[in-house]
């Protein structure tokens, strides 16, 4: 018992945090939908009440020596012309409030893909944020979002009034019927109490299984894997991956039903208890002669109201315990803690370039203790062309990606003009940057979507880009021009760019970008080193004054740039100008150079 004060607290938070993010933000949505739902509150509560109220009435005229049939039918007609407009306002409110469902969940489901978007990058990898994305959208499914937990709020106000009114009736006629309604009522609620508590077990056991299968039903369906699953014979080992982990589910449900079963047998006892007392109570009642016919079915419909409102009322309690400990798995998602310390300092001027300083700086991958970088120190000055280069697995992308703050130093800091960068705003921080990722994505938007993405500007901006990069007329070219969708995924006439050519698209998205720092980190390894040459080249006229820095394993890309630094071993080996670094006998880039300079001299 000590215990319990414990549990019930964390319920008690469970549901006013989740309550506290679904119904202001619904509210701000949408006021509409609780001004009816409050309406609807009213109506339904008053839905069984004609027929308690002439029921009785009604009986009694008919087995009165002096019946009146101008008085039978005026009940009859009063009766059934109350319950008929109640229930037909009733429904046509509830049918009406159905329609925010999709409403709603759309709302929330947006507010989760837009988290997912602003989450730390960091955590894109890892596995506890992971599951955590995964069992918002699960808890969303699952509880149905605002409409479900807020259909079970009003429930509970509804059946509170029906409760009201009936225990008024019954208190008169049969005082003793509503002990042993309340007795059976809540045996019946320490049941459901039991099956909820094994939903909401199984809701967490399945998250990370469930996970795992859509995981490979998605590259299942992916076509980017087409060519890998034909040539290597993958497709049976996903379908078997698949077909193990529906397994899983399958038995993680069979099980759920297995153990809720015995509780179901015994609920269907206890009504059938409840029924019988009941019956047998009022029967002798009205037997001996303390309440009339009438009387005795006015408190049979109040029984049955009282039951079915106490039970729909502790259900819908325990409903909301249900459903909100699947709604806190979307507010646990939107206030996951940040990896990255955000500091507020505003930049001067954005677009003027700016120097870049690398002091001390090592880093290891979350939770793989393998330092990627060890005590990396570089000046980049405003406006200056770097070459990063070296062997893979050296730490050029990671030296970007810290740059690019998606990752934060272990040790040692990053400045810009001086500052460190975790003291900067973190959105206008990210502003400073155009970056070229080697598996840079495009979207399955148009072309002109793809270089502006949603900018309100106009056709001539995205023409720009597209011939700066070469790229004009191609996209001409294409059956709808610059409004032609990329891929196929939503238009059967979708096209699909050459390699060389989205890495223009890239190009063109990130020129538009027009931020003070470019950056391309190998994103055109697939070509042949003369094409990678002719796109460095082209690239390195458009950017003009901006500080550049260039990635490549060849160092075709590397005599243009002011200086090159050489990664080996997580660090900077060497660093210089090309002239300077292939003079270096035994050096690391002068024996690349020796190596590749059969593709470019």
């Amino acid at each position: 018992m000590s215990n319990f004060p414990k549990k019930n607290e964390k319920r008690g938070h469970t549901v006013r945090k989740t309550l506290k993010y679904f119904f202001p933000a619904a509210w701000k949505f949408d006021k509409a939908y609780f001004i009816l739902s409050a309406v609807n509150v009213i109506i339904g509560a008053a839905v069984p009440f004609p027929e308690i109220i002439f029921m009785p009435l009604l009986m009694d005229s008919l087995i009165s020596p002096e019946r009146s049939a101008k008085t039978v039918i005026t009940y009859a007609v009063l009766m059934i012309t109350l319950k008929v407009g109640v229930s037909m306002v009733n429904s046509v409110l509830s049918n009406h409030l159905k329609k925010y469902s999709h409403k709603f969940y759309n709302f929330v489901a947006e507010d989760i893909s837009q988290r997912c978007m602003e989450i730390d990058f960091a955590l894109t990898e890892n596995k506890d944020a992971l599951d955590q994305i995964n069992r918002g959208r699960e808890g969303l499914d699952y509880s149905d979002g605002v409409y479900g937990i807020s259909t079970a709020f009003f429930t509970i106000i509804t059946n509170a009034l029906k409760i009201f009114g009936a225990v008024t009736v019954l208190a008169f006629n049969a005082p003793w019927m509503l002990l042993i309604i309340a007795v059976l009522l809540a045996v019946s609620a320490v049941i459901n109490s039991r099956k909820n508590k094994i939903e909401i077990k199984y809701f967490g056991e399945l998250s990370k299984v469930e996970r795992i299968l859509r995981y490979v039903l998605r590259e299942l369906e992916d076509f980017r894997f087409g060519k890998d699953v034909r040539l290597y014979g993958a497709a049976d080992t996903l379908i078997k991956k698949s077909n193990e982990q529906a397994d899983r589910i399958m038995a993680f449900n069979e099980d759920r039903e297995n153990r809720k079963f015995p509780l179901d047998i015994l609920d269907t006892a206890v009504t059938a208890i409840r029924d019988f007392g009941t019956y047998l109570y009022l029967g002798a009642l009205a037997i001996f002669g303390k309440i009339t016919i009438g009387t005795f079915s006015q408190l049979v419909s109040a029984g049955s109201t009282l039951n079915s409102s106490v039970q729909g009322a502790v259900f819908g309690y325990q409903d909301i315990v249900k459903l909100c400990n699947y709604g806190y798995e979307v507010v646990k998602l939107m206030e996951y803690p940040p990896m990255l310390q955000k500091g507020n300092r505003r930049f001067e001027d954005l677009k003027t370039p700016h120097e870049i300083e690398f002091r001390n700086v090592s880093f290891s991958y979350p939770n793989t203790g393998v330092q990627v970088l060890k005590n990396v120190s570089i000046t980049i000055k405003a406006g200056e062309r770097l070459s990063v280069v070296g062997l893979n697995g050296t730490g050029k992308t990671t030296f970007i990606k810290l740059l690019c703050r998606l990752y934060d130093t272990d040790e040692g800091e990053i400045l810009i003009d001086g500052v460190n960068i975790r003291e900067y705003d973190y959105d206008e921080y990210m502003k400073l940057f155009s970056v070229v990722f080697q598996d840079f994505k495009l979207l399955s938007f148009s072309a002109k979507d793809n270089v502006l993405l949603g900018a309100e500007a106009g056709d001539e901006a995205a023409d720009a880009m597209f011939e700066k990069v070469g790229l004009l007329g191609k996209i001409n070219s294409l059956p709808k021009g610059r409004d032609t969708l990329m891929f196929r995924e939503f238009d059967r006439d979708g096209v699909q760019l050459s390699g060389g050519e989205q890495q223009k698209l890239a190009i063109a998205r990130a020129l538009y970008k027009d931020a003070p720092v470019v950056i391309l980190d190998e994103p055109t390894a697939a070509l042949d080193p003369v094409a990678e040459y002719e796109i460095y080249c082209r690239f390195n006229e458009l950017v003009g004054g901006k500080t550049a820095v260039y990635i490549s394993h060849r160092l075709s890309s590397c005599r243009f740039c002011d200086r090159i630094a050489v990664f080996s071993e997580g660090t900077i080996k060497e660093l210089g100008t090309h002239d300077e670094l292939v003079k270096l006998d035994g050096g690391i880039y002068s024996e690349m150079f020796r190596a590749q300079a059969q593709y470019y001299v």
